[in-house]
């Protein structure tokens, strides 16, 4: 039996930062940088029949060329060649774009730079998730949330945003990279959303699933949008969403 995959993308600069660090990866397509600052949307819909990567890139804030490392996650995950493994794709394709990412940056003279990966991997029996540093995934079934993938962050002091433990871009002298990974079956229904902090740091888990119940997927990601930037939009926002429907 097939699915369909219904999806809606949106990235968007925000309203304090003064360059988009994020990107995405939807069905082959992801962001060149110029176009990442300028907000960039795509919606429609592939067969589980062919294998399908979903996923968001949240370049370091703060950090060199963090646009630079979320540009050569997406296009790592652009070019991942589909096997039989989904565990073994994903993880063949981390150490890749870290490597790529810690190449540049030594060319570079960059001190450091890197990105989170959050990403939902589509065969037509199986999904496989692949998470480092702190993008969620989140599935929404049956009226409720859950977060599904796995933050690997530190303990912070009280009202400071905690750092991250893992993300893409650490030398391998320094600390192997340590993605976490899940598999399991989906349904029909089932919908599911990956996104920067820019939107779980500006809108309540509460009003997340809300809008995500309430709107087709399409309207729901405008309006998480929406609703990032009038809560303060003080990150740079990216929402991928996605619905199964059986064909």
């Amino acid at each position: 039996m097939h699915y369909e995959i219904n999806y809606a993308c949106v990235s968007h600069i925000g309203k304090i930062r003064s360059i988009n660090q994020d990107n995405l990866i939807c069905d082959g397509r992801y962001m060149d940088t110029d176009v990442a600052q300028n907000g960039f949307s795509l919606n429609g819909s592939v067969n589980t029949k062919n294998t399908s990567l979903f996923g968001v890139f949240d370049g370091m804030g703060g950090e060199e060329y963090g646009e630079v490392a979320s540009y050569l996650a997406a296009k790592n995950a652009a070019e991942i060649q589909p096997q039989k493994d989904g565990v073994m794709m994903l993880s063949e394709y981390c150490e890749k774009a870290n490597s790529d990412i810690c190449n540049f940056a030594e060319n570079n003279s960059a001190s450091a730079m890197g990105t989170t990966a959050a990403m939902l991997l589509f065969t037509d029996n199986e999904i496989t998730l692949c998470n480092i540093g702190d993008s969620k995934v989140f599935k929404v079934s049956s009226g409720d949330m859950k977060q599904i993938s796995e933050d690997h962050v530190a303990i912070s002091i009280y009202g400071r945003k905690p750092p991250l433990t893992q993300h893409l871009g650490i030398p391998p002298y320094f600390l192997l990279i340590d993605p976490y990974f899940s598999q399991g079956g989906y349904k029909d229904g089932d919908r599911y959303l990956i996104c920067s902090d820019g939107l779980t740091d500006m809108v309540s888990d509460e009003e997340i699933v809300k809008c995500i119940n309430e709107n087709k997927i399409d309207s729901a990601t405008q309006i998480l949008l929406e609703k990032s930037l009038e809560n303060g939009g003080r990150d740079n926002v990216t929402v991928v969403l996605l619905e199964i429907k059986q064909k």
